[in-house]
This record gives structure tokens, C-alpha cells and sequence, in this order.
């Protein structure tokens, strides 16, 4: 997939069909109008392109971060992505100036696919009711879909945010289409696991939005490989102090290798526990044998 992250560097592309969007969290909604721009594009034998922002122009938590979203985007099949960096100064372009200086003057979408509720333009006064406006004069062809409903829930983004954070997983997963996961760098920690017979992999995430502390069996994905594992979320209190920043730490099962500073992805399968304090490290090194062994009972049928 090839990225494109100024506006200078935009050039015409084969008929391009356009999916424009924040698409953070790719979600079912999302994954919807993307594939069936993808299709439309090799159809026609032309360039999926998707045109995306950020940072987030509502000033949103993400849900999932630039690099994530363009590697699930390069899953999905699209040609084309571009970025761009919403500033102040390109807040302040107009809808119709969106439309006729980057919709069609640098990009020339044959077709553009949009969600029913998306809004660009200064002050988001551009809309679909906009974009039809210009395709009933055949300046290209416009697709709309309409917000997606699930167990009598809209499937959005400001709708996940709040079950992640609440810990629902299963019922945002439902929502996402696929696990609830997290993209991040590993960094190094204090080790203490490690010294306990557990090593862990300490993750700095890319997104914003986590699940609640505890600890959860989790799927990795690291170098395109899949792995199983846990994961532990919080601040440590049988070693740590309440006021110590949330950490994020995978164990690996059956896994040894040094991978600082590489990126992972940790998908969430199902919560085991809460965190909580422990007497000693002892009775903690107890604890963890025993979600361990649950965790691979768990994790090997859910694939």
C-alpha cells in the first residue's frame, strides 16, 4: 500500500475510488465501506484510495493509532492511503474548497464512498447531502451508507471507546468485527517478572484507548507471527505504588527472544481477573502459574 502524508505529494491515480473518513477503529461500519471500495476499484480495474486524517479532528481518543490503522488498511486490500495532518490551517478550508482543490483537483475520484454521519469542511458544514450535490452534476459518483446497528446499538467509534474503557471487550468486539487490540512498542521494564520465571515484554501503546486493569489471555501478533499469552494492566501494587503510571506487559508463552524496540499487537480474548495486591511475591508467582495455566486452556480453542 502506498502512503501518502502531505497534500503536495497527492498525484492522479487510475480512477480512483475514494473511501473518505477518520476510520478510527476500522470497525464493522468502517470495514463495510472499505471493502466495498476495494471491490469497486479493481472492478473497474481502478485505485482504491483511502483519504483519512490525523490527528483526529474532533480531538478524540483514538481507538487505534496511525500505524495500526494503515497496516489493518493494507490487510483490507486498499491501494492507496492519505494522510492528512489535520491542522489548524486546513480546519479552516471549506467544504467546497475540500471538494474542488483535493476531492477532484488533485486526486480525481471517479467514485467516493462515505459514512451517512461523516462531516468535513471548516465547522463541519460539509456532508453527504453536499457531496450529492456535485455528483448529481456528474463530477463523480457517490456512494452513502447508512450507520450500522448491532443488538439495537449504533456501531461507532465513540460507542467502542466507552466499552473498551469500561472493560466490555466482548460487546466491542462485537462492534470492531474483530478483537479489541492494542499496537505497541516494546520498551524495557524493571525486570521483576523476568526474575519471577515470567518474562514479560513491556509495551508502550500507540493508542489512547486501553482495557481496564487486569490481567486478560490474549492472542499476539509480533514480526506477522501469532502467539498466545497474558496480559497484565496496571500499576503493579504488589511491587509498585498506587500513583505508578499503568503498565502494560505480555508474557509469551514459550517465547525468549529479545525484542526491544519492535512493534506488537496484543489482541484481547477474555479477562481473567482484576489486578490486586499480593502479601508477597511469592503468592503473586502463584497467582501467575495458575492464570497461566487457564489462560492456554482458554486460548486453545479460541482461534
Amino acid at each position: 500500500m502506498i502512503v501518502i502524508t502531505s497534500i503536495k505529494e497527492i498525484r492522479r491515480f487510475r480512477d480512483p475510488v475514494v473511501a473518505l473518513g477518520v476510520f478510527d477503529g476500522l470497525h464493522r461500519g468502517h470495514r463495510l465501506i472499505l471493502r466495498s471500495a476495494v471491490r469497486r476499484a479493481r472492478k473497474i480495474k481502478g485505485t482504491s484510495v483511502v483519504l483519512t486524517f490525523s490527528p483526529h479532528p474532533h480531538k478524540q481518543e483514538s481507538l487505534y493509532s496511525l500505524r495500526h490503522r494503515l497496516r489493518l488498511l493494507s490487510e483490507l486490500g486498499v491501494d492507496v492511503c492519505i494522510v492528512i495532518n489535520f491542522s489548524a490551517g486546513f480546519a479552516r478550508m471549506s467544504a467546497d474548497n475540500f471538494i474542488s482543490r483535493i476531492l477532484v483537483g488533485k486526486i480525481g475520484c471517479r467514485f467516493i464512498y462515505i459514512g451517512g454521519n461523516f462531516r468535513f469542511g471548516r465547522r463541519g458544514s460539509g456532508d453527504a447531502k453536499l457531496l450529492s450535490a456535485y455528483a448529481e452534476n456528474r463530477v463523480f459518483g457517490l456512494k452513502v451508507f447508512k450507520v450500522i446497528r448491532s443488538a439495537g446499538q449504533p456501531v461507532s467509534s465513540t460507542v467502542i471507546r466507552k466499552l473498551i474503557k469500561k472493560g466490555r471487550i466482548s460487546q466491542a468486539q462485537k462492534l470492531l468485527g474483530r478483537r479489541v487490540s492494542v499496537l505497541g512498542s516494546v520498551v524495557k521494564g524493571s525486570k521483576i517478572a523476568r526474575g519471577m520465571g515470567f518474562p514479560t515484554a513491556n509495551i508502550d501503546p500507540h493508542h489512547e484507548v486501553i482495557p481496564p486493569p487486569g490481567i486478560y489471555a490474549v492472542h499476539i501478533v509480533f514480526a506477522s507471527k501469532p502467539y498466545d499469552g497474558i496480559c497484565y494492566i496496571g500499576r503493579r501494587p504488589t511491587v509498585g505504588h498506587r500513583r505508578s503510571p499503568v503498565q502494560v506487559e505480555v508474557h509469551i508463552f514459550d517465547f525468549y527472544k529479545n525484542i526491544y524496540g519492535r512493534f506488537m499487537e496484543i489482541q484481547f480474548v477474555k479477562f481473567i481477573r482484576p489486578d490486586k495486591k499480593f502479601p508477597s511475591l511469592k503468592e503473586l508467582s502463584t497467582q501467575i502459574k495458575k492464570d497461566i495455566i487457564f489462560s492456554r486452556n482458554i486460548l486453545k480453542h479460541s482461534r
